[in-house]
């Protein structure tokens, strides 16, 4: 399947980007550290937060297949990039917290199938073995 989006140039480094199915726009703005303003989310930013919530959504198709709550998991994203040339992400940590209350309802089968359905998410999956990804998880 194809998804169309369409990206524009705003200028002083800003872009729109518009999800033709949704109509959605998302605004990106170079990062402080680089030429930017830092007043949106900056094109590696977006890396981060697609594999966050791809691992989230990943995990919540599982659940919903047995069905299973996990609604309240979060996801905490740090990104961060080289301090030498090429610029370019370094690594990615990401941290999945369950609440206890959320946690206590699942067996240790069904966090295992949880963290491998996290661990095989699209955005995983496509990124450059290069990029260092570190993924914890707690369970309450």
């Amino acid at each position: 399947m194809a998804v169309d989006i369409y990206v524009r140039y705003e200028g002083g480094l800003h872009c729109a980007s518009r999800h033709a199915p949704s109509g959605a726009v998302l605004a990106t703005d170079a990062p402080a550290d680089n030429h930017g303003r830092g007043e949106a989310f900056s094109p590696t930013d977006l890396t981060a937060t697609s594999l966050g919530t791809c691992m989230l959504t990943t995990m919540g198709i599982l659940a919903n297949k047995r069905s299973w709550n996990i609604a309240g998991l979060d996801a905490h994203v740090i990104k961060e990039m080289t301090s030498s040339p090429p610029r370019k992400i370094e690594r990615l940590r990401v941290t999945i917290d369950a609440p206890a209350a959320l946690a206590s309802k699942l067996t240790a089968e069904a966090r295992a199938e949880l963290e491998e359905a996290a661990h095989t998410c699209p955005v995983r999956l496509s990124l450059h073995p290069q990029l260092e990804v570190v993924v914890g998880f707690r369970w309450g």
